[in-house]
């Protein structure tokens, strides 16, 4: 079965129908631009529902306690004749085409107009007015004839594109209300009744006769008004029915997610962090990693393409799991239920004038009032690249050092030196690579292989060699830092 394309918007409709803006989201755009949690819903949300689809992205986002959720997948992990005895029964909700949370969260449907009765006698006194001008042969009646059925028409015409578009809408919610009566709940029979009321008749159904019975007599019309104030005299009830759909069909989701995945635990709530042999999900083949992280934030340092983005998306995304799901890409996890912001990838912005720099500054600046409001967990990658290097590396301390008063930092970076301003807030790890393996050490960075890059990479070694000169007389304005000087030498020795 191919499920249907719904655009990121739609499934998230559903969260911003419900959020309470009061409290605020785990989470915001730009963490989940950053660590590609479009990519990774893509993949959790296979062979999944508009409804499953939409309850997935609201959990990702929501301050949810998952104990519950996460025992109903554990039930359903263990039982797979349950699984998928489940999936049969809601297999039919991936053919709806239609988000309808919108109608069930979002405004109030207006209630019918007080004219629509008299739709049901209008074609009666068409047909009326039509016979007795036959039989009369009297112009005034041709000319009441002719004014009805121009006004059929034109009812016909001013609602089409409303009637076409509900009928969809409407069937979503029919077969919500299917799947509901399928599963045989204890609400099973309301949920059958109410699908019959908001049917057709099954003549108007019939193909042929139904185009005569919408032109003639407006059927198509008046069941759009009737099923209308049928849903919204209903509401309760229907916004009942998708949360719990929404609910089961994100779980079967989850536990069939799971039971492809070859390396998870069940997270275990606790003030530190605890990543144990954690890897990406999204990467085949992901070499594992320990990450651990007290009171202190960590500042990692590594060569360039060592993985220092994976590393920080690999983390900045199990802690978003652990929180949502209740569950890691780890032999074992322990990890706080706090937020994830995240700030990896600033752009320029041409459409709005706003540079590289000023992009940096104004999520530097979203990153502060989220710590001002709560603790979170902040993911940070290279911040203030923007500018020169002093004044990046004195910005950077300035706001790093903030956000580690207020939450945890997990931060990447090429300035070194950051690590000595820091020392009080945020402990130095440096990745590096012995093989295929990857492993985190205490410390920094010492030996830097940018400038070996440029001959690596295809440059002229005369290009290298002059960048090695530059890069010593940098150091020497700048204070001789280590991490200059370290990395000139090697390249000098390679070149």
């Amino acid at each position: 079965m191919t499920d249907y394309p719904f655009v990121p918007s739609d499934v998230a409709l559903y969260r911003r129908m419900v959020s309470d803006t009061s409290t605020g989201d785990m989470l915001d755009q730009q963490t989940w631009d950053d660590l590609l949690l479009a990519d990774y819903s893509a993949e959790l949300a296979r062979e999944t529902s508009i409804f499953g689809q939409q309850e997935l992205h609201r959990r990702l986002y929501a301050d949810d306690d998952v104990s519950a959720s996460s025992a109903r997948v554990r039930a359903l992990l263990a039982d797979d004749a349950a699984r998928k005895k489940l999936q049969t029964a809601t297999q039919d909700l991936r053919r709806a085409d239609r988000e309808i949370s919108e109608t069930l969260f979002g405004e109030p449907l207006p209630a019918a107009p007080c004219w629509v009765p008299l739709l049901a006698w209008l074609p009666v006194a068409f047909l009326m007015s039509a016979v007795a001008a036959l039989a009369t042969g009297w112009p005034l009646l041709w000319v009441v004839a002719l004014v009805l059925w121009l006004s059929l028409c034109a009812i016909q015409v001013r609602y089409h594109e409303a009637v076409q578009e509900w009928a969809c809408v409407l069937n979503t919610v029919q077969q919500m209300l299917r799947a509901q009566s399928l599963l045989a709940w204890e609400d099973a029979g309301q949920a059958g009744k109410l699908n019959r009321r908001l049917s057709r008749s099954l003549l108007a159904s019939m193909p042929g006769f139904s185009d005569y019975a919408d032109w003639l007599f407006l059927k198509n019309v008046r069941h759009y008004f009737h099923s209308r104030d049928t849903v919204r005299d209903n509401l309760g009830f229907l916004r009942s029915s998708f949360e719990r759909i929404a609910t089961l069909d994100a779980d079967l989701a989850l536990a069939r997610h799971l039971s492809r995945t070859p390396r998870y635990c069940w997270a275990e709530q606790g003030d530190e962090v605890m990543l144990s042999q954690v890897v990406h999900p999204l990467l085949a083949g992901a070499a594992p990693l320990t990450v651990g992280m007290a009171q202190q934030g960590l500042f990692i340092s590594g060569q360039n393409g060592i993985g220092k983005s994976t590393l920080l998306r690999a983390v900045g995304l199990n802690l978003i799991t652990a929180r949502a799901f209740g569950f890691c890409y780890a032999s074992r996890a322990v990890t706080p239920l706090l937020p994830v912001y995240a700030s990896m990838q600033n752009e320029d912005a041409l459409g709005s004038g706003e540079s590289f720099y000023m992009a940096e500054l104004r999520r530097g600046k979203e990153l502060l009032e989220q710590a001002a409001r709560r603790p979170a967990i902040f993911i940070i990658d290279e911040i203030f690249r923007g500018t020169n290097y002093l004044e990046s590396v004195s910005a950077a301390a300035a706001v790093l050092h903030t956000l580690a008063q207020q939450g945890r930092v997990l931060v990447a970076s090429h300035h070194v030196v950051l690590a000595s301003l820091l020392s009080d807030c945020l402990r130095p790890w440096r990745l590096s690579r012995e093989g295929e393996h990857w492993q985190l050490t205490p410390g920094v960075l010492l030996d830097t292989n940018g400038l070996t890059l440029l001959t690596e990479r295809g440059f002229d070694p005369a290009i290298t060699t002059k960048a090695v000169g530059f890069a010593r007389r940098v150091g020497a304005t700048l204070g001789g830092p280590a991490s200059i000087s370290a990395g000139a030498d090697e390249v000098d020795q390679r070149a």
